[in-house]
């Protein structure tokens, strides 16, 4: 859409006016009179030996300010910027249509484009200048990102690396829901004939309860499903993967990367993912997935024994107990916050949200991931999957039958 546009400046300039305020607020770019002529320095490393992603760093000294880049915090900046340039350039290219041609669009459409491409932007403005923290400025986005993944300020940047990881995995995630969603909308959109996201033609969605609840359910599982996925690499900030107990890997394998990383895939594409594990449903890996699920799944949302919670896996109630001041011969363990809005938050939506999740999904595939499918207004043909809004979905309605398949741009649009 970009190219087509020819609008790859505009990318630039929206990239590089991230990329400054990043640096602004996250101390690698200081504006301040400076004695003294210019002075470029490489840093290959500190005396103590720490922070390795630091290093080879650039510093520059000017008469108008300092200018401090780290090797792995430059990496990150250039490629969120590049992420927001991208989701701001498309926003501003679907308005522009929309305005010059508002009848060919559908109602709606406006809306649903506008956001499709800002959001990656409203996401990296809500951690502006977290992956470029090299000391306390940017605490307003690295305090966002130390709640969603279940660390601490001081944990984060001292080791900031967690920092560009986590910005840039969110990115990702944010440019490909982005594109899904132009691919669903691109013909009410009026992309050009011939894009892909002019490919797969649907009706306007119609805005029932059960839409908006689904496509609330699928929001809530992204971004509940990211943030705990990646917590695990903070948790990695304060704990050596090669060191780590069995109850450890048992969380960080388990717990976060299958119960997030699945909550993930079945936002972005929940045909896919039901359609895969429906028709599959009696092979060998489908019935390995189903079992780890209910097994992540009951150990976060209830309780695990006292020597795996101990060990760094506990649950639910193990925090629950842990907070009511219960002995440790109950399995109680200590929450990672103190009793607040960040707590339980933790607890609604990673807990009891994606532990929830895992388990219906690994007791009744069929029906769970059959109703997001049919609640979703990206569905071309709502009809054929109603089945799912009353009961089980039958085997045609999920494509076992070679000659009622669903249409293929489910597969591209959901």
């Amino acid at each position: 859409m970009i190219r087509a546009a020819h609008s790859r400046m505009m990318v630039v300039f929206f990239a590089i006016l991230y990329a400054l305020g990043s640096m602004v607020l996250g101390g690698m770019l200081i504006l301040a009179r400076v004695p003294g002529g210019y002075t470029t320095e490489v840093l290959w490393g500190n005396a103590l030996g720490t922070g390795s992603w630091n290093y080879p760093g650039l510093l520059i000294v000017a008469p108008w300010g300092v200018v401090s880049l780290p090797f792995l915090a430059t990496l990150a900046m250039i490629i969120v910027s590049i992420g927001v340039g991208i989701g701001v350039s498309v926003a501003i290219l679907i308005t522009v249509r929309l305005v010059r041609d508002r009848r060919r669009t559908a109602a709606g459409a406006g809306s649903v484009g506008s956001i499709a491409g800002l959001t990656p932007a409203m996401i990296a403005l809500v951690t502006l200048g977290a992956c470029c923290s090299t000391t306390a400025a940017a605490s307003a986005g690295v305090g966002i990102v130390a709640q969603a993944s279940g660390s601490t300020i001081n944990n984060l940047l001292i080791n900031n690396w967690y920092l560009d990881v986590f910005q840039i995995g969110v990115m990702y995630v944010a440019l490909i829901a982005q594109e899904l969603v132009l691919r669903v909308y691109g013909g009410l959109l009026g992309l050009a004939p011939g894009t892909a996201a002019a490919a797969a033609p649907v009706s306007p969605p119609r805005l029932t309860p059960t839409t908006v609840g689904v496509v609330g359910l699928r929001a809530l599982l992204l971004l509940a499903g990211i943030t705990w996925s990646l917590g695990m690499f903070a948790e990695w900030a304060g704990a050596s993967p090669p060191m780590g107990s069995g109850a450890l890997w048992f969380q960080w394998l388990f717990q976060h990367q299958l119960l997030g990383d699945f909550a993930v895939a079945v936002a972005l594409v929940p045909s896919i993912v039901g359609r895969g594990i429906v028709v599959r449903a009696r092979t060998s890996p489908v019935v390995v997935l189903r079992g780890a699920l209910l097994v992540a799944g009951l150990s976060l949302l209830a309780w695990t024994p006292p020597a795996v919670a101990a060990g760094g896996a506990p649950g639910l109630l193990n925090e629950l107990f842990g907070a009511a001041g219960l002995p440790a011969s109950w399995g109680a363990v200590a929450p990672v916050y103190s009793p607040g809005i960040a707590l339980f938050a933790r607890w609604a939506f990673q807990y009891v949200l994606l532990g929830g999740f895992g388990l219906a999904a690994a007791f009744a595939p069929e029906r769970v991931l059959g109703r997001l499918v049919a609640g979703s207004p990206s569905v071309p043909n709502p009809d054929r999957w109603a089945e799912a809004t009353s009961g089980v979905p039958s085997a045609r309605a999920w494509g076992r039958d070679a000659s009622s398949a669903p249409p293929t741009q489910v597969d591209r649009g959901t």
